[in-house]
């Protein structure tokens, strides 16, 4: 295990034990590096990586901080992570979404309030009959996050954050060159509102399924040619 990672390693049990609990301040560089027997230029490098993921903040003059911990917070990076990834890469998220997206919509099913589901209504609602492809991006975004967040689950809700919101560049794409799928998507929205206001888990999870497969596959179809390699 390289140096640093062993750093890392010791500063996350320290966390993980209750040592060190949200928003406590580190004992001072000189004091933690003696008392986890590490040089400070390793703790150093240590702290600026768990800063970087949000587990640390490193305030310039006044210490460095366990940070709230809260999962918004630490999934925030991922949304980074799949900004930078370019081409058929994109396909990973979609089959993440893919799996966890249906659960959530399972478990809002369960137990999203009444004033959820009329929420959700109204954000259907809102689109009209002709949307705009802007329009119904904007639409899909607040969509599924209001059923991420009638899941209940936080965790969940953050992970679907950071993977969907940076996946909307292959959502615009498809509709612009795929005929009908503007339609198709208006179509999957009601049935899965349909399948929730009837608290049937189960068909709310297949409708998520199609509805994010279809896109998925879209997208397979698309990379397929560029990585078929020259023909011989």
């Amino acid at each position: 295990m390289q140096v640093t990672d062993a750093a890392i390693e010791k500063i996350k049990s320290m966390i993980v034990s209750g040592e060190l609990r949200p928003g406590m301040r580190l004992p001072k560089e000189a004091e933690l590096a003696e008392r986890l027997g590490l040089s400070r230029s390793s703790l150093r490098e240590a702290v600026r990586a768990l800063s970087l993921i949000r587990v640390l903040d490193v305030r310039q003059g006044d210490g460095t901080y366990v940070t709230s911990l809260e999962p918004r917070l630490l999934l925030d990076a991922l949304g980074f992570v799949v900004d930078f990834h370019q081409d058929d890469s994109v396909l990973e998220f979609f089959e993440v979404r893919r799996i966890l997206e249906p659960a959530a919509a399972a478990m809002a099913a369960r137990q999203m309030s009444e004033a959820g589901l009329m929420a959700l209504r109204e954000i259907l609602d809102r689109l009209g009959e002709n949307p705009t492809l802007d329009e119904l991006i904007d639409n899909d975004l607040e969509f599924h996050r209001a059923i991420a967040i009638g899941s209940g689950n936080t965790v969940l809700c953050s992970l679907l954050d950071g993977i969907s919101g940076p996946t909307t560049r292959a959502r615009i794409w498809r509709g612009l060159t795929e005929e009908g799928s503007v339609q198709r998507t208006c179509v999957q929205h009601r049935a899965i509102l349909d399948a929730l206001t009837a608290r049937r888990p189960e068909e709310v999870q297949a409708w998520m399924t199609v509805h994010i497969a279809e896109v998925e596959q879209w997208l397979r179809k698309t990379f397929a040619p560029r990585n078929a390699g020259p023909s011989v």
